[in-house]
């Protein structure tokens, strides 16, 4: 009775601990956005005209990078968000600036 609770036990805790894994999902679409958004920041060459802000975007997407060829998909996604972030603002001032140099 004691060796089948013992296997019970032991088979729960290895089902458990496996379906812990299973329910993060893999941040695609939170990489992909961040992906186009810091390709667009460069496009409108923020790199030097907001370089700032740029560079807390790339350094943010290689850190989203980073965690998910890690499997960390947690923190891939919140870098990710934070790059999306920091690239549009990027993009943004850069067109800004542009626009105001042009007047």
């Amino acid at each position: 009775m004691a060796v089948t609770l013992r296997k019970f036990l032991v088979l729960a805790l290895v089902i458990f601990l496996s379906a812990c894994g299973l329910t993060t999902t893999r941040p695609k679409l939170e990489m992909r956005m961040a992906q186009s958004a810091f390709v667009a920041a460069k496009a409108s060459e923020a790199q030097t005209l907001a370089p700032g802000l740029y560079r807390k975007a790339e350094f943010y997407y290689l850190k989203a990078k980073s965690s998910y060829k890690r499997k960390y998909f947690n923190k891939a996604k919140q870098y990710a968000i934070l790059s999306k972030k920091f690239a549009e603002k990027a993009e943004y001032v850069s067109i800004r600036k542009k626009a105001l140099d042009n007047l």
